[in-house]
């Protein structure tokens, strides 16, 4: 009798056992990845406050002849030479000269002229002219008034031939040249003038600031910050909504310009 409840026992026992079901082993490969860590940027590049309107800023005309440029410049605000109101808000580098025209001749750097009437020595050949009018603290006026682009055909020093541009086409303007002292330096304004490319809808820009690629989709200028004293560069692309360079003249376009220190502030 004791052996019979010994071995009843015993399967009772073993019977139990197997109907406990064992807990699934955790394989490693079914932790989730943790995503990587996005890179911090080294610089940061936000949007100007609105700027003092010129809505009445026109140039009426442009000529080229003889060596001489010639802009009839308009307008019951906007005068060459004068100081923006706004200019001490911007907290950027200004013009003691006044307000101005950048003049732009292909892909080189803008010249900065305070009257309508200069002298400027061009070759012979065809050229991608963009002048346009700007504030005391190098920010352009944005209207189709206010600029004039074409191909030129220049000849003796005179423009025998001139056709306003058909093409997306993006020119740079600033950064430009050196900068000197903490005023100046801590923000750096970043404008560039469009001409038949609407940003933000077809057409956005690709800034890479000394290897950083910031993309913009609206066309208004810039401050830049972090940037180190010394050499800075930036290249401008015009890209479409995917990101691809658009084939058209000057296009992309770099700049190298320079922050320093001012001794009289260090002393």
């Amino acid at each position: 009798m004791r052996i019979l409840t010994f071995l009843l026992s015993f399967f009772l026992l073993a019977s139990c056992g197997t109907d406990t079901a064992k807990a699934p082993e955790k394989k490693m490969d079914e932790t989730p990845l943790a995503a990587p860590a996005k890179a911090a940027m080294k610089y940061t590049v936000t949007p100007f406050a609105d700027s003092y309107e010129y809505s009445d800023a026109n140039m009426a005309d442009m000529k080229f002849k003889s060596g001489t440029f010639n802009f009839d410049v308009k307008g019951d605000k906007y005068k060459l030479g004068q100081q923006t109101p706004d200019a001490p808000q911007k907290m950027c580098a200004n013009s003691a000269k006044g307000q101005h025209i950048h003049l732009i001749v292909n892909n080189e750097p803008y010249m900065a002229k305070y009257m309508p009437t200069f002298e400027v020595d061009l070759p012979d050949g065809d050229h991608f002219i963009l002048a346009f009018l700007s504030r005391s603290y190098h920010e352009s006026i944005k209207t189709n008034q206010a600029h004039k682009a074409v191909k030129a055909t220049i000849a003796n020093n005179s423009m025998t031939n001139a056709t306003a541009l058909t093409q997306p086409m993006l020119f740079y303007s600033r950064p430009k040249g050196t900068y000197v002292g903490e005023k100046d330096t801590k923000k750096i304004m970043l404008d560039f003038y469009p001409v038949n490319a609407t940003i933000g809808t077809d057409y956005m820009v690709k800034a890479d600031i000394n290897g950083e690629i910031h993309m913009i989709d609206k066309w208004q200028p810039y401050y830049v910050e972090g940037l180190p004293m010394g050499e800075n560069t930036i290249t401008l692309t015009l890209v479409d909504p995917k990101g691809n360079t658009v084939d058209t003249p000057l296009n992309p376009v770099t700049r190298t310009f320079t922050l320093k220190e001012d001794v009289a502030e260090m002393n």
